[in-house]
């Protein structure tokens, strides 16, 4: 099957794009209200951008036409968010807080999900995540013809719980050695965007060692 984007819709290319682009991560955004109140948000349009300066984006999508999501509005005023990677056990939390609701309504009172004090960071994180970004907005990218914008945060501090890391010993080529932090995927359980209301999870991993 050969699909031609010039005779799709966008609501066609969406929904081919969003089940046939697997699996993809979900940020799970925390941002301040200017009333004080937090909103909590899912993007699935997600990924890391570089890592001097560490930097993620993620797409956000207008709420109407010329009416940005709260998500946007509330970096632009306040430039400081907290983007969270959801585990399989919070897919009903993480659908929840992806419907439209009143700027001045929080989702978390909706979920019931704590929130708890980032240490270094201005903004907190939800108690229950296992991996968590402190971001400064770094820029807004409008995407040119599209009611859509690219966030890029700058990311400040890093949260892991300590069940989900470790640090090891490794060995480089030239035989000297280094400590380097590994991180156990299958303990963060992370949950995977699918395409129309599906999930994912990981199953089986393998390692292959990288040509030297």
């Amino acid at each position: 099957m050969i699909l031609s984007t010039d005779s799709m819709s966008p609501e066609q290319i969406y929904h081919t794009t969003v089940q046939t682009l697997l699996p993809r991560p979900i940020a799970w955004v925390l941002t301040e209200h200017e009333s004080g109140h937090y909103n909590l948000a899912p993007f699935s349009y997600f990924t890391a951008i570089s890592s001097d300066p560490a930097l993620l984006m993620f797409s956000v999508g207008d709420k109407a036409p010329g009416e940005g999501k709260d998500t946007k509005v509330n970096v632009a005023r306040h430039p400081y968010f907290t983007v969270h990677i959801p585990s399989f056990r919070h897919a009903e939390a993480v659908t929840e807080t992806s419907r439209t609701l009143p700027a001045e309504q929080s989702e978390l009172q909706r979920i019931g999900l704590q929130l708890t004090d980032f240490e270094g960071f201005s903004m907190p994180r939800l108690a229950d995540c296992s991996v968590a970004f402190g971001c400064s907005l770094h820029d807004i990218q409008p995407v040119k013809g599209a009611p859509q914008s690219m966030v890029f945060g700058r990311v400040e501090h890093i949260y892991i719980a300590d069940q989900c890391a470790r640090n090891e010993v490794v060995t480089k080529a030239d035989g000297s050695s280094s400590q380097r932090l590994t991180v156990d995927a299958a303990a963060i359980d992370p949950l995977a965007r699918l395409g129309g209301n599906q999930y994912g999870r990981l199953g089986e991993t393998l390692s292959v060692p990288r040509p030297r």
